[in-house]
């Protein structure tokens, strides 16, 4: 599957009510894994000979069908499949697998009945709490963002909001120790950049100048370079300016 180039996806009715992906060798990855991204996948390995798969397939979409639209249903021929059905080892059928965020998270073998197939959907999808949280990210002002965080003081997307938030606000310490509180990250590594230069005009002759002149000190002092990297990271990848001065000071360390 690695490296392959993936077509166009071709949905299909498998049934009057459902649609359902059916997903081949060429498709898996943007039908199912890149899919996962935006919300949970359900595999099912299934064959037309396969006595127990006529059982579960209609159970397995009527339950995805229930769910409308917060899960999708991928059925995938092993007959007609080998690579990805090696990939994960499927040795007996019905298999069902289910992906999130492009993980395989969770599965089971054999036919199954409704209620254990509501439970397996249901394990999937976002919690009261996740929800709640994310509908006070959504809103974005900061007694919102602080109320995720009473929630879940350490949720990435909550800190990070929060974080930005209060550096653009010119609270730069309390930000600053917000976001020791998530992993570190691009974004996070921004923030903190825009946080530790904030008094930087940001005016493009002015920051090239501090620039330059930080260049020839970069090499023995670890403020200048970490102020260096700092003005870099808030110009962004997207500055052309970016590149030429990351390689000036590859350059000047080594």
């Amino acid at each position: 599957m690695n490296g392959e180039t993936m077509p166009e996806i071709d949905v299909i009715a498998t049934s009057n009510n459902n649609l359902i992906s059916d997903a081949s060798d060429q498709t898996f990855m943007a039908e199912v894994v890149e899919a996962s991204q935006n919300l949970p996948v359900i595999v099912d390995f299934w064959a037309p000979w396969c006595g127990p798969c006529k059982t579960l397939g209609p159970l397995l979409e009527k339950v995805i069908d229930s769910q409308a639209g917060k899960v999708i249903g991928v059925k995938i021929n092993v007959d007609e499949n080998p690579g990805v059905s090696q990939a994960f080892q499927v040795q007996s059928i019905p298999m069902v697998v289910a992906f999130k965020d492009g993980q395989a998270v969770d599965g089971f073998m054999g036919a199954q009945g409704e209620p254990m197939l509501e439970d397996f959907v249901s394990r999937l999808l976002p919690t009261e709490e996740e929800n709640q949280i994310e509908s006070l990210i959504a809103a974005g002002d900061e007694i919102s963002l602080r109320a995720a965080l009473e929630v879940q003081s350490d949720h990435p997307e909550g800190v990070l909001a929060l974080a930005d938030l209060l550096v653009q606000d010119g609270r730069i310490e309390e930000g600053l120790a917000l976001l020791e509180r998530v992993p570190e990250s691009a974004e996070s590594r921004r923030i903190a950049a825009t946080a530790r230069t904030s008094d930087s005009s940001g005016e493009s002759d002015e920051v090239d100048a501090e620039l330059e002149e930080l260049l020839s000190k970069v090499k023995n002092d670890d403020e200048a370079r970490q102020r260096f990297v700092d003005l870099l990271e808030v110009m962004g990848p997207e500055d052309p300016r970016t590149g030429e001065w990351r390689r000036k000071l590859s350059t000047a360390l080594f």
